[in-house]
């Protein structure tokens, strides 16, 4: 049984593959037998090591600092949406004084470090009289960098469309911005909904940057923790590391169910029929134009 895009694989590529994933396991198996093996050997599972896990103060300081990453992350996150849509409309304008600027100003900040940005927020500002706090300084460094990097996800995701699907919408009487947002928005961030996950991941992984400004958050917390008697550093990162996994797994789980919900919804199977429906006529027309004899003078 074969298809167009996969084969099957036979006796020796199947073999090929039972010797790979063996290899696999087993470095993988070796791997972890080492560092836990090294991690023993420097006593990194001895309890005066984990003893300040043990109070209750602790945990409660880490959730007033797993409060303070989640508020940064919404903030950030929605306003990086937010700009990320008006800067991929603005790229794609028809009209060059909204889309050379636009073009600008998303190359520069997908260019600047979020780091940098934030340290010109909180450190720089201050030296044109202009105070900022670290949360806000946080927040709009990530929504800068992420809008930017989104805005160009989503560009794409429209451009991918088949071009049918625009001139479909003119003909039946909408108006650009309709077209925008009633056909091409939707279809592109169902196609780009891994990518604008990722970026959504990478914008929680970047708000332990905060701690470099003084932002009390989680990694900051971490830093403060392995400062304590006994110097718990690998445990504290390993806490606060686990912390943050869980968060992005949590965050990969939800847009995986809003990814399913969009996949069954009525509206997005309709325009799925009418994005095949546009590209089998596509193809028919080109068919008959290569059939069709050559014009003569």
């Amino acid at each position: 049984m074969s298809s167009v895009l996969f084969d099957v694989p036979g006796p020796r590529a199947r073999r090929r593959n039972m010797i790979l994933a063996v290899v696999t396991v087993v470095v993988v198996v070796a791997v972890l037998a080492f560092v836990l093996w090294r991690l023993s050997l420097t006593n990194q599972f001895s309890a005066a090591k984990w003893n300040v896990f043990t109070y209750t103060v602790v945990w409660e300081s880490i959730g007033a600092m797993l409060m303070n990453t989640l508020r940064a992350f919404a903030l950030a996150a929605v306003l990086s949406l937010a700009l990320g849509f008006v800067l991929a409309i603005g790229r794609l304008s028809d009209h060059a004084w909204v889309r050379v600027p636009v073009t600008v100003v998303t190359e520069f900040f997908r260019a600047v470090p979020v780091l940098v940005m934030m340290m010109i927020l909180y450190y720089g500002l201050p030296t044109l009289g202009v105070k900022m706090e670290p949360y806000w300084a946080v927040v709009i460094a990530l929504m800068l960098y992420n809008g930017s990097v989104l805005a160009e996800a989503l560009r794409a995701g429209i451009e991918s469309l088949p071009r049918g699907q625009k001139e479909a919408g003119f003909a039946i009487g909408l108006r650009k911005s309709g077209v925008m947002t009633l056909i091409l928005l939707p279809q592109a961030v169902r196609a780009m909904l891994p990518v604008i996950v990722a970026q959504l991941v990478v914008t929680m992984k970047d708000t332990a940057l905060g701690f470099l400004i003084t932002y009390q958050e989680l990694l900051y917390y971490a830093k403060l923790l392995s400062t304590q008697p006994g110097r718990p550093i690998l445990q504290s990162a390993l806490v606060i590391g686990g912390i943050y996994i869980v968060m992005c797994l949590i965050l990969s789980g939800i847009a995986k169910w809003a990814e399913i919900k969009t996949r069954r919804s009525p509206r997005m199977k309709a325009l799925a029929a009418d994005n095949a429906a546009v590209m089998h006529e596509g193809t028919d027309t080109e068919l008959i134009a290569a059939q069709a004899p050559p014009k003569t003078d």
